[in-house]
């Protein structure tokens, strides 16, 4: 009988420490979202896997005139940056991702979102990319 509780309590703690999903965001004060019109998503250098592009639709399908490239474009509202993170359980799967919004000209932060899912709570990149800029503009586009 013992060995049937310290066993289930074995299988809890490891379960239970597999499963963690996060998501927060934090605007700034000064920080009005609702003058931002224009975005320029600037790609994280070591993403491979396009990120910025999957950024840049998301915020279009929001309503924002975004793009992405290699040369900024001069007069935007707002430069998006963002920091992704893999991990290995079988396939590879973003572990986690931060986007920060940034004023154009000084490059000081706005605002920050980020979403952290493992393995067992894991989201494709379309949808941390989703949630993170739903909960940073406050909508939600599909």
């Amino acid at each position: 009988m013992k060995l049937a509780k310290y066993l289930s309590l074995i299988l809890v703690l490891t379960l239970s420490g597999c499963s963690i999903n996060r998501a927060k965001s934090t605007i700034m004060p000064s920080a009005n979202l609702h003058q931002v019109k224009t975005i320029y998503v600037e790609r994280f250098v070591p993403d491979q896997r396009g990120i910025n592009t999957i950024i840049t639709n998301k915020l279009n399908r929001m309503g924002y005139k975004t793009t992405t490239g290699r040369v900024r474009p001069e007069n935007v509202d707002a430069v998006v940056t963002y920091k992704d993170k893999w991990m290995w359980d079988l396939t590879m799967y973003m572990l986690e991702l931060t986007i920060k919004v940034r004023e154009p000209k000084t490059n000081y932060p706005l605002a920050s979102g980020n979403s952290y899912h493992t393995s067992l709570t894991r989201l494709s990149p379309e949808e941390m990319v989703s949630e993170v800029l739903t909960n940073i503009f406050n909508k939600e586009v599909k």
